[in-house]
């Protein structure tokens, strides 16, 4: 089965700060619903862009996406 990476970006100097807060908010959404989700963590891509994900079952994605509203989703490439 496909996994989803759904991801939300932040910018500017205060994104790496605001990408980590999302992703306690992130974890505590995963362990109140009881949800199976192993993977959420954060990427950088320098100082003025990080981002908070979560991977999930493309069956689940679309409840998910509709109630976290992530900016953007992809494919996850298991490396």
């Amino acid at each position: 089965m496909r996994k989803i990476k759904l991801i939300w970006d932040f910018r500017g100097p205060a994104s790496q700060k605001t990408a980590e807060h999302h992703l306690i908010h992130l974890k505590e959404y995963i362990a109140i619903n009881k949800l199976d989700i192993t993977i959420a963590d954060l990427e950088s891509f320098g100082d003025m862009h990080n981002t908070a994900y979560m991977v999930v079952d493309e069956s689940k994605m679309k409840p998910l996406r509709d109630a976290l509203k992530p900016h953007r989703g992809q494919v996850y490439l298991d490396s």
